[in-house]
């Protein structure tokens, strides 16, 4: 340590790491207490942490871990050690403590980044990663409180490190190097089963690592990119110790990543095996904002991720890694690592594009990729200034004072050029803290342009900002009763009320039905909302007293009730008294003309009462705000239904399947009115939607025995058809084993 200090105390560039390093190991704990809680958190990772405590404190007994939420299938490591920091030190705040712990992980990540880039392009090239990974707001945000797909980045990152410093001091790998390679591959397994990628990435860099040692010793090649200190071993000696000495690694890592996972700790090979097959297809579907219409994760286009990657992540960063290949990979010297590098932050992209995974939330389930990408930005920025200071020594000799004076020029120059082009993401995160991970680049337009066309706060972190809100300027209620607070997202507005609870009582509403529940203030965080809405004029509601902000634009508003006309309303209407309800809905209507349940409701109401043009003309006043809404749309097919229009209804069904594959009423009413006109054909392609989509349910089943009755066919038969035919639509989409089982109820 002594040595490496004293050969580079005349370096300002490591100094200038150094001396960053540090100040952001203290910069990102103090920036993570005023974040938010993640949409994650309340509901799943810190209930998870207790009951994994639980199942180790109970020896087993308290099996609650093993069930609960399908988190069995995730390791959860972060989380169980933060609980227990958390239960040792009776620390109440438990979220700020973990996003405290949680930027130390994203710390950790910007650090490996660095340390990567000084390793492979010099200090120089570690400053500018270290200030590339700082200013991706992205990365920043999510550092602050994502406790899955941060520390997995940090481990991954980190595993490469320790790859690339295994091979360059291989056959003579320092002590440090195997620490660091066992711990990270350990933290990566133990936070998801994916780690085992980083096996595949070290087999990789190992083969490449053969084949040219293979070829150097046959012919000598120029550059030093390996240095190969094989001590007069030969080669085959060589070839058997490193794999046997990486397979220990790996081995070791792997099994010390299942010691805080119980599921995997049952059965060691079996289980991990289970749940990487689970997560490989994984097949919960989310709707999601993008490109300007709401989609399922599981029908989002191929280029999802790596458009979102494109669009937010900073300029800077996208210019870097052009650079990369201009100045880096061209380099032969520098070719064997460029590639590692490129693969690495390739590769998960690539695959993800290929198996079409199911992914949302962004770009975050690739976060593993990006660290790698910024070492390729930071080192192909070096590579520019190298090549410019290559071009000067030629031009005025080596060593000559014109040159040292031009090489400060050039390496001032290169820095401010660098921070010139981290103008907009350093502006953003001044101006948008905590919400850095809200950031879209300005080849999206910033956030101005992304707001109603892609998700801003998907991960709801505006929601302690509005908690807090409400705590503040909420009045006591008259009667002495508690301030009903509604929201979708009701496990992280528990969390910022638990001081509260004398006063207010948070409770679990939905954004198209809020106007059906009793409530005084509502906080709704803009996700799961049609962006015709969006950018319409009834948006925000009358009743909006606050929002929350990002760069002009809100991620979240808080709605105060005034007028509870549309509530009484609404269990009228449920205790089927219609015309009372109708009243007070019109009286609704009167306080905000736009109320979006009163108008819906209403459409119902005369549907329902026959009052067919009534039921239009409501219905039609939603559609000037919100012209995709499922429940709307459903209600106006029935109203064509009920005037003969079944031509024009079933057009409007098949546009309401196009807002929403998965809205299953429009595919049963669809169904039911070919079925009346006969239709076979046509009522046969819907059926295959639906089984295409797996929303089959007995419904749709009752359907297909009337459809196959109609043919002739027996009810026995009809089963026998429908599970052929759906075993045949899940083979078609890779799902061989659950095709398997709908052919064993039919004994083929």
């Amino acid at each position: 340590m002594k040595r490496f200090f004293g050969e580079n105390k005349n370096n300002p560039w490591f100094w200038t790491f150094v001396v960053l390093s540090v100040a952001l190991l203290f910069a990102l704990p103090l920036m993570s207490r005023s974040a938010g809680n993640s949409g994650d958190e309340d509901g799943f990772q810190i209930p998870q942490g207790k009951n994994v405590i639980n199942w180790y404190k109970t020896d087993g007994a308290d099996s609650t871990c093993m069930t609960f939420n399908n988190l069995k299938y995730y390791g959860s490591s972060f989380d169980v050690v933060t609980e227990f920091v958390n239960q040792t030190f009776h620390i109440d705040n438990i979220s700020q403590s973990r996003h405290i712990m949680n930027s130390l992980m994203g710390w950790l990540a910007i650090l490996m980044v660095g340390l990567i880039a000084y390793l492979l392009g010099g200090a120089r090239a570690g400053v500018f990663a270290l200030l590339l990974m700082f200013l991706s707001p992205r990365f920043l945000g999510h550092s602050f409180n994502n406790p899955k797909d941060v520390p997995f980045a940090a481990g991954v990152i980190a595993s490469i490190y320790g790859m690339i410093l295994f091979f360059k001091q291989f056959p003579k790998v320092k002590w440090y190097t195997y620490v660091i390679l066992i711990l990270s591959i350990a933290l990566s397994i133990s936070i998801r089963i994916g780690g085992l990628i980083l096996f595949g990435y070290f087999g990789l860099l190992g083969l490449m690592y053969l084949i040219f040692m293979l070829i150097r010793n046959k012919k000598p090649l120029e550059g030093d990119f390996i240095t190969l200190n094989t001590r007069g071993e030969k080669t085959g000696v060589l070839i058997v110790k490193m794999i046997g000495i990486a397979l220990a690694i790996c081995i070791v890592g792997y099994f010390a990543g299942l010691l805080l996972w119980p599921f995997a700790m049952e059965s060691p090979i079996k289980n991990p095996w289970e749940a990487f097959t689970l997560m490989s297809n994984f097949d919960i579907a989310i709707r999601q904002l993008f490109e300007g219409t709401t989609q399922w994760s599981d029908l989002l286009p191929w280029y999802y991720t790596p458009k979102y990657i494109l669009m937010t992540i900073p300029i800077a960063v996208i210019i870097g890694v052009v650079l990369f290949f201009a100045f880096c990979w061209c380099k032969k010297e520098d070719r064997f690592w460029a590639f590692f590098i490129f693969f690495v932050f390739f590769f998960p992209v690539f695959w993800i594009v290929y198996t079409r995974a199911n992914v949302y939330g962004g770009w975050r389930h690739a976060m593993f990729a990006y660290p790698p990408m910024v070492v390729a930005a930071g080192w192909g920025f070096d590579g520019l200034l190298k090549w410019i200071e290559k071009k000067l020594k030629t031009k005025e000799g080596e060593g000559s004072a014109q040159t040292s004076k031009k090489g400060l020029v050039v390496n001032v120059a290169g820095l401010a050029v660098l921070l010139l082009l981290l103008i907009g993401p350093i502006r953003f995160i001044v101006a948008n803290h905590p919400y850095e991970y809200v950031y879209f680049n300005e080849l999206e337009g910033g956030v101005k342009k992304a707001f109603g066309n892609y998700e801003l706060d998907y991960y709801y972190h505006s929601t302690r900002e509005a908690s807090e809100w409400i705590i503040a300027n909420a009045q006591p209620k008259p009667d002495g009763s508690k301030t009903r607070v509604g929201t979708w997202h009701s496990a992280s507005v528990n969390y910022f009320f638990r001081n509260d609870t004398a006063l207010f009582r948070p409770m679990f509403i939905r954004w198209y039905e809020k106007e059906n529940s009793d409530w005084d203030y509502a906080i709704f965080v803009l996700t799961g909302i049609n962006p015709d809405y969006l950018k319409s004029k009834a948006f925000p509601p009358k009743n909006t007293v606050k929002t929350i902000d990002v760069d002009g634009m809100p991620i979240a508003i808080i709605l105060k009730r005034e007028d509870k006309s549309d509530c009484e309303a609404y269990k009228l209407k449920e205790a089927n008294s219609l015309d009372s309800a109708v009243m007070l809905y019109h009286k609704a209507l009167q306080v905000d003309p736009n109320n979006m349940g009163a108008l819906v409701n209403l459409g119902e109401i005369y549907l329902r009462q026959g009052k067919i043009d009534s039921a239009q003309m409501m219905l039609n006043r939603y559609f000037e705000f919100d012209p995709k809404a499922e429940t709307a749309n459903y209600l106006y097919a029935y109203t064509l239904v009920n005037q003969n229009k079944l031509n024009e209804a079933l057009d409007l069904l098949h546009k309401l399947q196009k807002y929403n594959p998965k809205f299953g009423s429009a595919y049963v009413l669809a169904i039911q009115l070919y079925l009346q006109q006969k239709d076979m054909v046509s009522a046969k392609k819907e059926f295959m939607k639906v089984i295409d989509l797996d929303r089959v349910d007995n419904q749709i089943v009752q359907l297909w025995v009337q459809y196959s009755s109609m043919q002739g066919i027996n009810q026995q038969q009809a089963y026998i058809n429908l599970y052929s035919t759906m075993a045949k639509s899940l083979d078609k989409r890779g799902k061989h084993k659950e095709a398997e089982e709908y052919r064993k109820l039919i004994g083929r």
